[in-house]
């Protein structure tokens, strides 16, 4: 399945899931999210938090230094990244988002997913990500590479990059 209905599985190495605890805060509703925005310090609010947003399409946060695998729980994902709030007016805006993640590396095509699992939760957002990673598995090393600037070239073989998105052609 391409675009946005697409599920990510982890694709990191095995050993940062250990399998224990219940993953990240599931946030379904502006109260969720108001209570566990209350609880946090102004030094945690500082800094971008894990995301992930999982099937049934909530968000779930986790400490920024959190591995995404544990922030879902182990399970499949309809994006992850990271994310930063700020105060705006009598709410809360998330300020920055990227889907910055190695263990799960989604396409850029998952914004709609966190779109909409902020806009459940009351969050006012930009138009997309505010920092688009472009991930790709090299065809001929078999790793996973980060595109900069546009060079769809592997950083490990030289090999060229598929120009659409095939970290897990696998996954569901």
């Amino acid at each position: 399945m391409d675009g946005p209905g697409r599920a990510y599985r982890h694709v990191g190495p095995p050993e940062l899931w250990n399998g224990g605890g219940p993953g990240g805060r599931l946030l379904r509703t502006p109260a969720e999210f108001a209570t566990w925005v209350g609880e946090r310090t102004a030094a945690e609010l500082a800094e971008p938090f894990t995301f992930v947003v999982d099937l049934a399409g909530p968000l779930r946060l986790a400490p920024r230094r959190s591995e995404h695998v544990a922030c879902a729980g182990g399970a499949l994902v309809l994006s992850a990244g990271e994310i930063g709030f700020r105060r705006e007016g009598g709410g809360w805006a998330a300020e920055e988002i990227s889907n910055q993640s190695t263990g799960y590396c989604p396409d850029v095509a998952s914004w709609p997913a966190v779109a909409s699992a902020l806009d459940r939760i009351g969050v006012s957002r930009p138009g997309g990500f505010t920092h688009e990673v472009v991930f790709r598995h090299c065809p001929g090393c078999e790793r996973h590479n980060i595109v900069r600037e546009g060079h769809f070239v592997c950083v490990f073989c030289d090999g060229d990059l598929p120009g659409h998105w095939n970290v897990d052609d696998g996954a569901p």
